[in-house]
């Protein structure tokens, strides 16, 4: 069992940097991949970036690619996501989601998700 706290989100200035931090519990976050998905009001959920289990490899959605940097720290069982240049389109809850492979997550089928987080973008 995962359990996930996401925090940092807030309300920010158009071009403006949030970092938002995933804390998760139990012993085997290492062994996961880790992603961020978000979702706007009347839209759709949308994957936004994953990272795999050592760090190695990310991956990330065309609307966030060049802006948004995920990582992970395994030794405090934390994944980031650094949003940079942030634009009024990027307004969402943003959720933290835990799942066993990077196809996976990227598609959108994780084995546990976070309360979210909400960012606010204002032009």
């Amino acid at each position: 069992q995962v359990q996930l706290v996401e925090s940092g989100g807030g309300l920010v200035q158009a071009g403006g940097s949030l970092r938002l931090s995933c804390a998760a519990s139990g012993r085997t976050f290492s062994s996961y991949v880790m992603g961020w998905f978000r979702q706007a009001p009347g839209k759709e959920r949308e994957f936004v970036a994953a990272i795999s289990w050592s760090g190695d490899n990310t991956s990330y959605a065309a609307s966030v690619k060049g802006r948004f940097t995920i990582s992970r720290d395994n030794a405090k069982n934390t994944v980031y996501l650094q949003m940079n240049t942030l634009k009024p389109d990027d307004t969402a809850v943003y959720y933290c989601a835990a799942a066993r492979t990077l196809p996976a997550i990227v598609s959108g089928t994780y084995t546990y998700r976070g309360q979210g987080t909400q960012v606010t973008v204002s032009s």
